[in-house]
C-alpha cells in the first residue's frame, strides 16, 4: 500500500476522536501512529509533521517513538513484512543462514520491496520467541525452527497463495 500522504482524510476520524483527549494525548500516540500506518502502509516525514500539527505533540518525540519501535516503517514495505530475529539465540541457531535463504530466495537485501511488491524483510533484535529459534514472523505468523529449505517453502506458498487471490480476484 502507498501512502497518499497529500491526502489525510482516513486518518481524520481517528485524529478527531483522540484531539478530545488531552489528559492522554501522548498515551494515544502509540495507537494513532499505528493506525496511521495500517491507513497509508507506512509512515513518511509528511505524515509525522501532519499528525505533530494536529496533536501539539512535538514532531521531535513522534519521530523518536516511530524510530525507537521496530513495528513502525518510515519506508514503504512489501505487502507481506518478514520480521526476522537476529537475537542471541536465533543467531547462535542460525539465522544468519535464514537471511541468507530469505535474500537468494526473494532477490532482495533487507528493507527492500520484491519485484512482485510482495515481500520486504528486516532484522529486528529480539521477538521474544527463543525456545523456537531461528525465527521469524511473516505478517502475524510466528514460523520457528526454521531451516534454510522450510523458509524457502513458507516464502513459495505465501506467493502462490498471493497468486492465486490475485488471479481469482481478476477473474471475478
Amino acid at each position: 500500500m502507498n501512502c497518499n500522504c497529500k491526502n489525510f482524510t482516513l486518518l481524520e476520524p481517528y485524529l478527531q476522536k483522540y484531539e478530545g483527549d488531552s489528559a492522554n494525548k501522548e498515551g494515544n500516540l502509540i495507537p494513532l501512529l499505528q493506525k496511521a500506518q495500517d491507513l497509508y502502509g507506512y509512515l513518511p516525514p509528511d505524515l509525522l509533521a501532519h499528525i505533530a500539527e494536529r496533536t501539539g505533540i512535538k514532531l521531535a518525540k513522534i519521530i523518536g517513538v516511530v524510530t525507537f519501535y521496530t513495528q513502525f516503517r518510515t519506508k514503504p514495505a512489501g505487502k507481506n513484512l518478514i520480521l526476522l530475529c537476529q537475537g542471541t539465540a536465533c543467531h547462535v541457531n542460525g539465522s544468519p543462514a535464514i537471511e541468507q535463504a530469505l535474500k537468494e530466495e526473494l532477490g532482495v537485501n533487507e528493507d527492500e520491496i520484491t519485484d512482485d511488491g510482495l515481500f520486504t524483510y528486516n532484522n529486528v533484535a529480539c521477538l521474544g520467541c527463543c525456545s523456537l529459534s531461528p525465527v521469524m514472523m511473516l505478517g502475524d505468523k510466528t514460523y520457528g525452527n526454521l531451516t534454510k529449505d522450510g523458509t524457502v517453502e513458507i516464502l513459495k506458498n505465501v506467493r502462490r497463495e498471493a497468486l492465486n487471490i490475485e488471479s481469482a480476484e481478476v477473474k471475478s
